[in-house]
């Protein structure tokens, strides 16, 4: 999905595993994941307790000490991001908190006191913005020329605050659009589905689909319905998109 994720654990570890390629590794403290672009895939334990925050791509880098794409598809840890001492200060101070709402408030409250002017973002959110606004449909050249940079410029800020290409953005959105589009509950026209989001044909989009999620469009659609059997109105059954 075009999102970055943060999370700070305040439960048992939970494992992560960026692409097929890559050995699943525990988290304990908590995790940062930059907007992919491949799957990723979480592990939860029983009685899982953290909090978060999903932010739009280009979220994250106001409080990163080191650019997006060193992190693209390398989920770290939040203590290599903001150092032991005061990741361990945080999660204590989480862990007494009340609820939910005075956990969320203390996350703002940290998240604001780091947050810093950012080179280059406004750029890269307004662009971002048009992408989301078309569901990937726009043309890079065209985003490029409307805000007066080159193309080159703007994929290197792109790189540095978000972590992908916006070609590569451009098709997480119209991804994201797609799979936002199936309903799990009936029956799929993939044909027409993929027509709809503009890719050249089917093979186009299985592919796309195996990118993205690592599994086939009917393995996927398999799993959303036993999903919905196991846990109905389950609140990740949308997927990570974060609100406006």
């Amino acid at each position: 999905m075009p999102s970055a994720v943060l999370i700070l654990n305040l439960g048992a570890p939970f494992r992560i595993r960026a692409g097929t390629d890559i050995e699943t590794a525990n988290y304990a403290d908590g995790c940062v994941v930059t907007t992919p672009a491949r799957a990723v895939e979480f592990g939860y334990p029983p009685g899982t307790r953290s909090v978060g925050v999903h932010f739009k791509p280009w979220g994250p880098a106001p409080f990163l000490p080191m650019p997006a794409a060193e992190l693209c598809d390398r989920p770290v840890t939040v203590e290599q991001v903001w150092g032991r001492p005061a990741v361990a200060e945080l999660r204590d101070r989480l862990a007494t908190a009340t609820g939910p709402y005075e956990m969320l408030a203390l996350l703002e409250d940290e998240l604001m006191r780091r947050l810093r002017e950012t080179a280059g973002l406004g750029l890269v959110r307004h662009t971002s913005n048009a992408m989301a606004a078309t569901a990937g449909g726009v043309a890079i050249s065209d985003l490029s020329a409307t805000a007066g940079v080159s193309s080159t410029h703007l994929a290197q800020r792109f790189k540095e605050l978000i972590g992908v290409t916006p070609k590569r953005l451009a098709r997480t959105y119209r991804f994201a659009a797609t799979v936002l589009a199936i309903d799990p509950a009936g029956p799929v026209d993939w044909a027409d589905l993929a027509d709809r989001a503009g890719y050249f044909d089917q093979a186009h989009f299985g592919h796309e689909f195996r990118t993205f999620t690592g599994l086939t469009p009917t393995r996927y659609v398999d799993v959303r319905r036993r999903f919905l059997r196991e846990h109905p109105g389950h609140a990740l059954d949308v997927g990570p998109l974060p609100a406006d």
